[in-house]
């Protein structure tokens, strides 16, 4: 009787919110209200596939969807991103059927890192993807470190992890735990061998805390890393990026499967390869696999082309209070070596949390635009004065800054002249203050996204 209920309450303020067109967590914590073990209880899927991590969750979540529905799967998954308990509760009673069970193939869920450990005291994913863990939400995170100790409370003995070897903290995961499989990437032209961000946090070991070794990085801390005090290292691969040319937009996996690159972002060749590997798993044939994920488009809004005046743009979304996230987005642009403007806009900086706290400007390597062919940088929104502060301390020469603590009339200087390309780099809760304000070029519009 309190299945019964526990479900259909749930379904039926899904669907009465629907109508007033919002979603929203709410059905579920009603829901968990009523009947608080109701998780334990629901019939799951064969295959209940979770994916954590700081970055690349949803746009890896996305390929796994995509991949897994093209291959006639009936997937379930939260598209919407409610990734909390109450929302995964959500999603699983709104595809029950009165009874508890869910008729589906796969369960897919983006699940936050942090709450994890919330979601999993009532039922175990078959597979766990982790993709990685950086500097992120200081406000709400605080160290890195922390957040690796609040997602291994919610991993359960009998799933099976996938993870990224290439992240030391990630890997210490399958530390010791047979029914791990590893992913990551092979040394490539654009690897290095000294750690290139602002800060290293792969300099001592996450496990012992004493000096860790690279052969290579890729960036920051993921690469090719050994601890010769504890044995600590990068586990051999199943499915590995074995070749990377991010110039010509393709990539190799397992020196077989040639993906091309929607995207030439070295974020988004990990995105793919959690995606291809836990797709794998699941049965699905690589050559299939490949033909779904190659040029693939994410609708997720994080990369979207724009004009403004005259110019074609690209908004790239980035994570506020995450370095890592902003660096490979400044790394994208500085790749493409073409005349060009950048706008970057920090007006609200937590989507949690009120807070002005900006130190993790200092951690991103701003520096990185310092090239000739990147003639102007519009500093945009309420912080604008603190980016102008920080760009102080990276050689680049004051008369290419345009400052403004406006947007609207940031954007509109921008209009009046053609930049050649425009890139647009800012966050989640900001990217409506900038995307109304520009033409849209939807993806049918545009051979390859660049």
């Amino acid at each position: 009787m309190r299945m019964f209920l526990a479900v259909m309450v749930c379904k039926i303020l899904k669907f009465l919110l629907g109508i007033i067109g919002r979603g929203s967590s709410l059905p579920g914590e009603i829901a968990l209200k009523l009947y608080p073990d109701v998780l334990k209880k629901v019939q799951l899927p064969p295959l209940v596939i979770a994916v954590t991590g700081s970055n690349g969750k949803t746009s890896t979540v996305e390929m796994i969807a995509h991949t897994m529905r093209s291959a006639g799967k009936t997937v379930v998954w939260n598209e919407k991103g409610s990734n909390q308990i109450a929302g995964i509760t959500c999603i699983i009673l709104s595809e029950c059927n009165i009874k508890g069970k869910m008729k589906a193939d796969a369960l897919l869920l983006e699940t936050d890192e942090r709450y994890a450990k919330h979601s999993f005291k009532h039922f175990a994913p078959t597979h766990y993807v982790i993709t990685n863990l950086y500097r992120d939400q200081l406000t709400r995170n605080a160290h890195h470190e922390w957040v690796y100790e609040d997602v291994k409370r919610g991993i359960r003995e009998e799933s099976t992890l996938i993870i990224n070897a290439d992240d030391p903290l990630v890997s210490l995961y399958g530390f010791g735990k047979e029914n791990t499989i590893w992913f990551g990437m092979d040394k490539q032209d654009f690897s290095t061998d000294r750690n290139t961000g602002i800060y290293d946090d792969g300099k001592y070991c996450p496990n012992c805390k004493k000096p860790m070794k690279y052969d290579y990085y890729h960036y920051n801390h993921i690469g090719s890393y050994c601890c010769e005090n504890c044995g600590h290292k990068k586990n051999n691969t199943a499915y590995t990026v074995t070749k990377a040319d991010l110039d010509n937009g393709i990539i190799t996996i397992n020196d077989k499967y040639d993906i091309k690159l929607a995207f030439r972002s070295i974020y988004n060749v990990y995105n793919i390869l959690a995606a291809f590997s836990i797709c794998s798993i699941a049965g699905i044939d690589g050559d299939f696999i490949t033909e779904c994920i190659s040029n693939y488009i994410l609708k997720n809004g994080r990369v979207v082309q724009y004009r403004l005046g005259e110019t074609k743009g690209t908004f790239l979304l980035s994570k506020h209070e995450n370095s890592v996230s902003y660096d490979r987005s400044l790394e994208y642009i500085v790749r493409q070596k073409e005349e060009c403007a950048v706008i970057i806009i920090v007006d609200s900086i937590s989507r949690r949390y009120s807070t002005g706290e900006t130190s993790w400007l200092w951690d991103i390597d701003f520096g990185m635009l310092d090239k000739d062919y990147i003639k102007r940088i519009y500093l945009l929104g309420k912080h604008a004065r603190d980016l102008e502060l920080r760009f102080s301390f990276t050689g680049i020469d004051s008369s290419r800054l345009i400052v403004n603590e406006s947007i609207d009339e940031g954007i509109d200087a921008a209009s009046k002249i053609n930049h050649g390309k425009l890139y647009t780099v800012t966050c989640f809760s900001d990217k409506h203050k900038f995307l109304p304000k520009v033409e849209i070029i939807k993806p049918e519009d545009t051979k390859e996204v660049e």
